[in-house]
């Protein structure tokens, strides 16, 4: 492990855990409450605050603004968290907000992201291991984004809706219900659009997990999600098609994003 280095005009406060072989730039200022894991970088001119750990391995560029309260007008001062795991990538101007006493208290983010220029994370995220945040994208307070997740450029995420592993969001898509696991969406007014391919040929679907997924989603777009899956559940399933008939029928606050008509 390389030998810790802290650039001498880093701010780093009394209280802050920073682990070995850390890099620390020019200008960053670390409170008192983070914990910084092996290997963390932190380019310049960043800023993280709160109680806020970084996984080993993650790289901060400059401008990252990571663990400020949360902008909810809600929050006064409760014990909030931010967890975010290892190898990430988060790049210019990003910002990343704890949770909230109304949302468990904790964001978390998994392994292995990558986060884009300008892109935000709300209050009470739950983010999965290898999601992609195009530049600008952003997401509201208590989303919930499973593994795989891309969300392209300048789209915006309401709060409280859930992305199921492997979906794909298109570029300046407004996502306001859930989308089922391997979808894809786009438009300005986001609607499931068939399924992420790209996504499911990366993960090494076969032409016969396409087709059966393609069978359900066609199923699903007849009636209600939930009532189609119900009855599907019962049927023998691929293990792709059992990720999206769990996720229709797990809890959720919303309804599900539906093929345009």
């Amino acid at each position: 492990m390389a030998e810790t280095r802290i650039h001498p005009s880093a701010v780093i406060e009394e209280g802050a855990r920073i682990g070995q072989g850390v890099t620390v730039g020019p200008f960053c200022v670390v409170g008192p409450q983070v914990q910084l894991g092996d290997g963390v970088e932190l380019k310049s001119h960043v800023v993280i605050e709160g109680e806020t750990s970084i996984g080993e391995g993650s790289v901060l560029f400059p401008f990252a603004s990571i663990g400020q309260v949360p902008q909810d007008l809600k929050f006064k001062g409760e014990r909030a968290q931010l967890i975010i795991g290892a190898r990430n990538r988060i790049r210019e101007y990003v910002t990343m907000n704890p949770g909230t006493e109304g949302g468990g208290g904790i964001t978390r983010i998994g392994d292995d992201g990558l986060f884009m220029a300008g892109c935000h994370v709300g209050h009470d995220c739950q983010l999965g291991d290898r999601v992609i945040l195009v530049n600008n994208a952003s997401l509201a307070g208590h989303c919930h984004l499973e593994d795989d997740v891309i969300i392209g450029g300048l789209s915006g995420v309401h709060q409280w809706v859930r992305i199921g592993r492997g979906a794909m969001i298109g570029a300046v898509s407004m996502v306001t219900a859930d989308v089922i696991p391997y979808g894809l969406v786009q438009g300005p007014r986001g609607h499931l659009d068939g399924l992420n391919l790209v996504g499911l040929k990366r993960r090494g679907a076969t032409r016969a997990d396409i087709l059966a997924l393609r069978d359900l989603l066609k199923a699903l777009a007849g009636g209600s999600f939930r009532d189609t899956a119900r009855g599907r559940a019962e049927q023998d399933a691929t293990p792709m098609e059992r990720d999206i008939l769990d996720f229709i029928l797990g809890p959720s606050d919303r309804s599900f994003l539906t093929p345009k008509s």
